[in-house]
């Protein structure tokens, strides 16, 4: 039997998404291991890690809220938004905490936000990155985001602040700071970042690769992969009558009498996990025409 289930991976600095990917591929031995959701080689923190047949899960993973943790400095501009990149712009003139506190306070709710050119996100086929490597700067149409709350923590006079923001996915925290910088006149760049959630995952609850690799050395790994279901706990759940078992994994539709367990109060169109014969099968959920109707079968 081969490795499924999730990893709540705490990422060092310094590495991509992608090599922690490839790392744990080589480390576990298992040929599909995939991330929900980028964080920047410069950024720490939370980035989970789907094995096996929970890589098909990564998408439901990746809908959730992050919260991040930063550092953000006034009066200087990169061409990168953080810390790597060369400075472009400086300004002496930083203004009063209480200019800062009013400009973050409007940067929450619904926004959108132009993503930055140091960045994976695709423009006709083509990274931003890729593209800025090549000294070209595009017009990237803005994307919708949410910032639920962003807030500072800490101001170190004068020009220093360490703020605290959640967020829907595919917010960008420096362009999130550019914009701050840019709507104070004197500009700023993120000087670091730290996911400390992504849903339920918490940074409380992550493990460093270190930590991973003497697991498995112990023969423990059962201690840190978290079961698929588990990482889903956000999914209410149905039981389904054993002798269905065959028709719900081959994706048929099943009426609602198959149903083991108590649904009077679940509502239509709502993914659902779904077990049968005391395990877990995939996700599902009751359509209007009350049936129940598999959406991945994880079996």
């Amino acid at each position: 039997m081969g490795l499924n289930g999730v990893i709540n991976v705490l990422k060092p600095p310094g590495m991509t998404s992608s090599d922690v990917v490839v790392y744990l591929k080589k480390l576990l031995k298992v040929k599909k291991v995939g991330h929900a959701g980028t964080l920047d080689p410069n950024a720490a923190g939370v980035l989970v890690i789907c094995i096996g047949k929970a890589t098909k899960i990564v998408d439901y993973i990746m809908e959730d809220n992050k919260t991040y943790r930063g550092g953000l400095v006034l009066g200087v501009e990169t061409d990168t938004l953080d810390a790597d990149g060369r400075i472009i712009n400086q300004s002496s003139i930083i203004p009063h905490l209480s200019s800062i506190e009013k400009v973050c306070n409007k940067y929450q709710g619904k926004l959108l936000q132009r993503p930055p050119m140091c960045s994976a996100r695709k423009y006709r086929g083509k990274r931003l990155y890729e593209l800025a490597r090549q000294g070209q700067e595009v017009e990237v149409p803005p994307r919708s985001i949410e910032i639920f709350e962003n807030k500072i923590l800490e101001y170190y006079p004068p020009n220093e602040i360490f703020f605290e923001v959640t967020c829907t996915k595919g917010t960008y925290i420096r362009s999130l700071v550019r914009d701050i910088g840019q709507d104070l006149g004197c500009g700023a760049y993120m000087s670091f970042l730290i996911r400390t959630s992504s849903g339920t995952f918490t940074i409380e609850n992550s493990f460093t690769l270190q930590e991973i690799k003497d697991a498995l050395l112990q023969q423990s790994i059962s201690n840190i992969l978290i079961p698929t279901d588990k990482a889903l706990s956000k999914f209410k759940s149905i039981i389904l009558k054993d002798h269905i078992f065959s028709k719900a994994i081959n994706g048929n539709i099943i009426n609602l009498d198959a149903a083991a367990s108590d649904i009077s109060n679940m509502p239509h169109g709502e993914l659902l996990r779904i077990y049968c014969k005391h395990q877990f099968i995939g996700l599902g959920y009751i359509t209007d025409r009350q049936k129940i109707q598999m959406r991945k079968v994880l079996v």
